[in-house]
């Protein structure tokens, strides 16, 4: 049986990405503007190492980081169906935020959001000898959210763990 390796890359809540969102659904204090200074965890895997024994060069995601931090570093994220979307747009408009439309916010939907470009990423930087396995997004040390590989093929097709 083949070996399966596995390496992770982690961007903790030590590199800053200071966003803002709120879950207009909640019936609690989450439907309030509320920030955190997220951490998002990579698991990468492949049935083979490169020719430096690696399953990814950690020096060459500088371009996943820097994705990271255009979608997430100091943005107050929008969820494409808030009915207050208009409001919260304006403040881009006055120059009081950075705002960035997403189809969802929470860990769950960062999750499936980074999931899904980093395994894009993936696939145009490493063919198909690597997938990304697993995304988890940390509020703070007590709530995080995973979105796990449900196929061995590398398809993006995702589910909330």
């Amino acid at each position: 049986m083949p070996h399966k390796f596995r390496s992770t890359k982690t961007y903790g809540h030590d590199v800053g990405l200071s966003a803002c969102f709120r879950q207009w659904r909640a019936a609690s204090h989450c439907r309030l503007l509320h920030g955190y200074a997220l951490a998002v965890h990579l698991e990468f895997e492949a049935e083979t190492l490169d020719e430096n024994n690696w399953v990814v060069d950690f020096g060459g995601l500088k371009g996943i980081k820097a994705w990271l931090v255009e979608q997430f570093d100091h943005v107050l994220l929008v969820a494409e169906d808030d009915p207050k979307r208009e409001y919260l747009l304006a403040l881009q408009d006055v120059g009081l935020a950075k705002v960035n439309i997403v189809p969802n916010t929470g860990c769950e939907a960062f999750a499936t959001q980074i999931f899904q470009a980093v395994q894009n990423w993936v696939s145009v930087n490493y063919g198909g000898r690597v997938r990304l396995h697993k995304v988890e997004v940390r509020e703070h040390g007590a709530n995080s959210a995973m979105v796990v590989a449900t196929q061995p093929t590398g398809v993006i097709e995702v589910q909330p763990d």
